[in-house]
């Protein structure tokens, strides 16, 4: 077998990691990848870097594994696997030294198990730990979606994601714009040490054209996307849109494109472009008003450097080690609760009251 061919074969096995914003269709993407037939399916959000190695530290402790597996065999993440329990505790104890590990061990069963060849995954906060997840594993793909920061930031607030500042209306469209942009262009950082192993697809090509935007995605993965076949199986958002505006429907004319010119004030679409203006440029969205960053007045320049300050601030809150070993100890319900919760807000941005 020469090299390139077994560069072929290596990449059309290779797990892909679909990341972006939230709000940004990665799971309608994960839904398409999982309906193609290829992958195995996992109906969920793994959450293992963003929650599970964060709780539950140093993985090369045996201890640490035995807390994790206590916590999470008993949760709605492991019961979506459909593994045996003891085969996956076996595994897990004797085999895994780091979150890598444990994420390929666990999807490497049930892709076996479902007699496919390979696996995804889509939390979409595993963006901020890219660079740990590349150097774990290797051989990953990434596909980061990226979508209008206008639409992500208007699903965001009618959620109340992002904590307000005392300044902000409750539903903090400031604060959602710039969890956005910062999003992104962390992903986008990293992304440019990934080389061939990370590519780009806007949301919007996507709806606007699936089978072409499909169809590089599987360039991209070594696998073809049969959109038809895709329709058909038709897992979970495919079938049910993962929307925050409940009115909305297939049958009522869905359509999640543009939301923003009618879901946003005149006022709030001034102030949001004046804060991601330039990034929304630079990714090829026109701004509405011309906006950018270059006249924001005092208040809006303190807004834009406190939300950055607390988006950092929580990463480091959350896998500190010293904070780890004053948190309570986490159960099979915490976890629960928080995926359950994820659907309005990923651990560690709480949302507003």
């Amino acid at each position: 077998m020469n090299a390139g061919n077994e560069s072929t074969i290596n990449r059309s096995t290779a797990p892909v990691f679909v990341l972006g914003s939230p709000r940004s269709g990665t799971t309608l993407l994960y839904d398409m990848l999982i309906s193609s037939g290829h992958f195995a399916v996992y109906l969920g959000e793994s959450n293992v870097f963003n929650l599970l190695v964060p709780r539950f530290g140093d993985l090369r402790k045996r201890g640490n594994r035995e807390r994790l597996l206590n916590a999470w065999l008993g949760s709605k993440l492991f019961r979506a696997t459909g593994l045996d329990e003891q085969l996956i505790r076996t595994r897990i104890l004797n085999e895994c030294k780091h979150g890598g590990d444990f994420l390929s061990i666990v999807m490497g069963e049930v892709a076996k198990a479902q007699g496919v060849r390979r696996w995804a995954e889509n939390s979409p906060e595993a963006m901020l730990h890219l660079p740990t997840i590349k150097k774990l594993i290797p051989h990953a793909l990434v596909v980061h979606i990226i979508r209008d920061g206008r639409d992500v930031a208007a699903s965001l607030g009618r959620l109340r994601y992002v904590r307000a500042f005392p300044w902000e209306d409750r539903h903090s469209i400031d604060g959602c714009g710039l969890y956005w942009e910062w999003m992104v262009q962390r992903g986008r950082r990293f992304g440019k040490d990934l080389g061939a192993d990370y590519t780009e697809v806007h949301f919007e090509d996507l709806m606007a054209k699936p089978r072409e935007t499909l169809a590089k995605v599987g360039e991209f993965i070594g696998q073809e996307l049969d959109y038809d076949k895709i329709q058909r199986v038709g897992y979970g958002s495919i079938r049910r849109p993962n929307t925050s505006f409940g009115q909305e429907s297939p049958a009522a004319g869905f359509n999640p494109v543009g939301r923003w010119k009618k879901s946003l004030s005149s006022q709030q679409l001034v102030r949001l472009e004046s804060l991601i203006g330039s990034t929304l440029t630079d990714l090829g969205y026109v701004p509405a008003t011309g906006g950018d960053q270059k006249g924001l007045s005092a208040q809006v320049g303190i807004s834009r450097w406190l939300h950055r300050s607390y988006f950092r601030a929580k990463v480091w809150y959350k896998n500190d080690p010293l904070i780890r070993m004053l948190r309570p100890k986490m159960t099979s319900a915490d976890i629960d609760d928080i995926v359950l919760a994820e659907d309005h807000a990923p651990p560690g941005l709480p949302t507003s009251v």
